[in-house]
């Protein structure tokens, strides 16, 4: 098992909350790796660690660059150039640091909540994947004579967590469901783009990602499936009414169907939130499962 000492947090909420409240990017992701570490270790060895109780930061800590815009001042850079290109890498390095946060968050914000031990394994192992995902960007961004943070950055990644904090299915349907899915569509223009203008290393790298956001899809699909048994609650509708009120916008297509289904999320699922989106009340249990008698927007049935 990875060497402790006093100052290790004792439990998975607090080892959660360690990451989320460190500001360096490098150091974020490290801690990230170590307690994955730890908490399949003590699995293994059948000695599994508590899950606890800890208070996760309303915004989690962040390294003082990039600079973080509001969407509409962000930048536009052309792909096809060396800048573009520099461009496109940190934001998708953006994306990775955001998604270890969000992948612990939902550990530590949601620990009041009853769930099997394949719960924390699955985010564990994502938060794992995702800083492993930066890493590997941002050593590309050195390779490429830059370097994580040279460039601003959009501002609105935590806007999901904010809009789903106390509520674990809206999580669930919104950041892996939707906004990870997301990921599953544009990926493979990304890895075509850089396999035709360079640089080479970015090929590996994004065929790594694109296998491994596979996989943090479907936990979340797994998951929301599993709370909506619980709850006995239809799985569409709810996901329709979670997304229709947590998700601000429309989802685009063109979609990456064999992907999405992989990852368990039929086209019956997606489809119909593509156009404009509403917003009324919903009632919903803790766990945020809406329930039956809430429609939500255009084409509810």
């Amino acid at each position: 098992m990875p060497h402790t000492t006093d100052n290790t947090p004792n439990t998975l909420s607090a080892m959660a909350v360690d990451v989320l409240t460190t500001a360096d990017a490098r150091e974020k992701c490290a801690r990230a790796r170590a307690h994955a570490a730890r908490w399949f270790a003590a699995r293994r060895a059948g000695t599994p660690l508590a899950i606890g109780h800890a208070a996760p930061p309303d915004f989690p800590a962040r390294p003082a660059r990039p600079e973080l815009l509001a969407p509409r001042d962000m930048p536009r850079r052309r792909p096809g150039t060396a800048a573009g290109r520099r461009g496109r890498i940190q934001a998708i390095a953006h994306i990775e640091l955001n998604a270890v946060d969000l992948h612990l968050d939902i550990i530590a914000r949601f620990s009041h909540i009853p769930m099997p031990a394949g719960f924390h394994d699955d985010w564990m192992r994502a938060a794992d994947e995702e800083a492993k995902h930066f890493n590997l960007l941002a050593d590309l961004l050195e390779e490429m004579g830059s370097h994580y943070g040279a460039l601003p950055a959009h501002a609105g990644m935590w806007r999901a967590a904010e809009e789903t904090h106390d509520d674990l299915m809206a999580r669930l349907a919104v950041v892996p469901m939707v906004l990870e899915a997301r990921g599953l569509d544009v990926t493979p223009a990304m890895i075509e783009l850089f396999r035709k203008s360079g640089p080479a290393q970015a090929v590996p790298a994004l065929e790594t990602i694109y296998a491994e956001e596979v996989g943090h899809v479907a936990y979340g699909a797994k998951w929301f499936h599993f709370l909506c048994g619980r709850h006995e609650a239809d799985p569409k509708e709810t996901f329709h009414a979670l997304v229709r009120r947590h998700f601000h916008g429309a989802l685009k297509p063109p979609f990456n169907e064999e992907k999405r289904a992989e990852a368990g999320l039929p086209p019956d699922f997606y489809w119909p939130l593509v156009g404009p989106v509403a917003e009324t009340p919903a009632r919903r249990t803790r766990e945020g499962q809406v329930e039956p008698e809430a429609r939500v927007g255009p084409g509810a049935e």
